[in-house]
C-alpha cells in the first residue's frame, strides 16, 4: 500500500520545516537545542494540523533516539508503564523518546505517573495537543515541561507546502492552477493536513497531471463560500450576524450563522459571540439568555461539528428572541470610567472586613434584619447612579422593584 502523501514528503530535518518561525527561527532556543542534542520534557499546544508531530519526529530523530509514540486517546497509562520499565534498563546505553499526541487525555493522576521518569531524565516526554494546557495539564508536570504554542499556517506557508507537494511527492510530475491554489489554501484554513488531503485526492481525479479549480470541487463537493477568515469577509459576517441577533431577527441570524458554518468557521469563536451578545444586549432584560449561550458553548465544546450546529441555532435564536437591554454594560462602562476620571473613593469604614471600635464611627446594618430585608446606608462615599434598568423583560420587574423598596423605607 503506498504511503500517504503527507508521509511521503514529511520533512526529516529541521531545515526542511516550513512555518513556526517564532519556535524555531534561527537563533530561537528550540532550533540551537535541536542542532546542539540537549532536548527537555517539552509540550506542543495548537491547532490541527500546524506540524506539531512533525517537529516531535524531527527532534527525536536529531537525537538518534528510540521512539515511542503513544496516543492519550487510546494508550492508557500502562503502555507508558511498559516504556519506562525498558527505559530503566538501558538507562545511559540509549536515548529514549516518547512521544504522547492528545496528551490532555490523560486525567491529572495518570499525568502524575509521567514526573518520576521526566524527573530522573530516564526519557525525554514530548506532549502533543490541541487544547490549552494551562486547563487540562496539572500545574507539576507543566512545570516541567518547556511550553511551544503552534499557530496556523498562514497562506504563504501553505502554498510552500502545495510545492513541497509536488517536487517530492510527485516528483515534479504535478502542476496546479493559480484559481485552484487559491481555493485550496482558503478552504484548509492553516491546516496542512487537510490541504495535502484534499490536494492528494485531487491529483486523483485530475486530467493531464493539472489541478485545476473543477478538481478541488469534485473532492470538497461543496460550494466555496466567499469567506477568508483572516481578513473583511470574516469580520464583517460575524458583525452581521451578532447586529441580527441585536435587532431580534431571527432569519437573518440564522442565514449569518449558516454562512459561518458552511464555510467552516470554528464553532467556538461563534459561540464566544453568542455569549457576549448575551450579557450585552439581552443582560438582566432575560437573565436565562447568559445561561443558555454559556450551555451552548459547554455543549459545542464538548460535542464538535456537525451536531455543534444544532446547539449554535439553538442559542443564536434564545437570545435574538429575547427582550434586549444593555443596563449592565453601559452601568459597568460608567463605573470604569468614574474609576479613571471621578474623584478616588475609600471603603467606608462600616463596610470593611473589620470590627468597629471606633463608638463615633458608624455600624453595618444588616439588611436582613430590616422589613424587605433592605436598609438605606452609605455603600459609597459620593454615591453616583451607574445602573440605570430599562423597562424591557425581566428588567422592567427589577425597576420595578427596586423603586418599591425605596419607597417603603422612606415610609418607614
Amino acid at each position: 500500500m503506498e504511503e500517504s502523501l503527507q508521509k511521503r514528503i514529511a520533512p526529516k530535518r529541521i531545515d526542511e520545516f516550513i512555518g513556526q518561525k517564532h519556535i524555531i527561527g534561527e537563533g530561537r532556543y528550540l532550533r540551537k537545542a535541536i542542532e546542539r542534542g540537549v532536548i527537555r520534557p517539552l509540550l506542543f499546544w495548537g491547532p490541527s494540523g500546524s506540524g506539531k508531530s512533525v517537529l516531535a519526529s524531527i527532534i527525536a530523530s536529531s537525537l538518534k533516539a528510540k521512539v515511542f509514540k503513544l496516543n492519550a486517546s487510546v494508550d492508557g497509562v500502562g503502555e507508558f508503564k511498559s516504556v519506562r520499565d525498558y527505559a530503566r534498563k538501558i538507562f545511559e546505553k540509549e536515548n529514549i523518546v516518547v512521544i504522547i499526541d492528545e496528551i490532555h487525555h490523560f486525567n491529572k493522576t495518570q499525568q502524575d505517573v509521567l514526573l518520576p521518569s521526566i524527573e530522573k531524565d530516564e526519557i525525554v516526554v514530548i506532549g502533543i495537543t490541541t487544547e490549552n494546557p494551562f486547563f487540562y495539564i496539572n500545574k507539576s508536570l507543566l512545570s516541567r515541561f518547556l511550553i511551544f504554542e503552534f499557530k496556523k499556517f498562514s497562506d504563504d506557508e501553505l502554498s510552500q507546502i502545495i510545492d513541497r507537494a509536488i517536487k517530492f511527492g510527485y516528483d515534479d510530475k504535478i502542476n496546479i492552477e493559480k484559481g485552484a491554489r487559491e481555493i485550496l489554501i482558503r478552504y484548509s484554513d492553516g491546516d496542512a493536513r487537510r490541504l495535502l488531503n484534499i490536494f492528494e485526492a485531487s491529483v486523483i481525479v485530475s486530467k493531464n497531471n493539472t489541478v485545476d479549480e473543477n478538481c478541488i470541487k469534485e473532492i470538497l463537493q461543496n460550494r466555496c463560500v466567499s469567506y477568508d477568515k483572516k481578513y473583511d469577509e470574516h469580520y464583517d459576517v460575524i458583525s452581521a450576524f451578532i447586529k441580527s441577533m441585536r435587532g431580534t431577527d431571527p432569519d437573518a441570524t440564522l442565514y449569518w450563522l449558516g454562512k459561518m458554518i458552511y464555510a467552516g468557521e470554528d464553532p467556538l469563536f461563534i459561540a464566544r459571540r453568542i455569549v457576549i451578545c448575551a450579557s450585552e444586549d439581552v443582560g438582566l432584560a432575560n437573565p436565562m439568555a447568559l445561561v443558555v449561550a454559556n450551555s451552548a458553548f459547554e455543549a459545542v465544546k464538548n460535542i464538535g461539528m456537525p451536531e455543534a450546529k444544532i446547539i449554535l441555532a439553538h442559542a443564536a435564536l434564545y437570545v435574538c428572541l429575547s427582550p434586549k437591554s444593555n443596563s449592565a454594560y453601559l452601568g459597568i462602562e460608567r463605573a470604569i470610567k468614574e474609576v479613571e476620571e471621578g474623584p478616588l473613593r475609600d471603603v467606608p469604614l462600616h463596610l470593611k472586613n473589620i470590627k468597629i471600635s471606633n463608638k463615633n464611627s458608624k455600624e453595618y446594618r444588616y439588611p436582613h434584619d430590616y422589613p424587605n430585608h433592605y436598609v438605606e446606608q452609605e455603600y459609597m462615599p459620593d454615591p453616583k447612579n451607574f445602573y440605570i434598568p430599562s423597562d424591557m423583560g425581566n428588567e422592567a420587574k427589577i425597576k420595578k422593584f427596586l423603586e418599591e423598596l425605596k419607597k417603603d423605607e422612606k415610609k418607614a
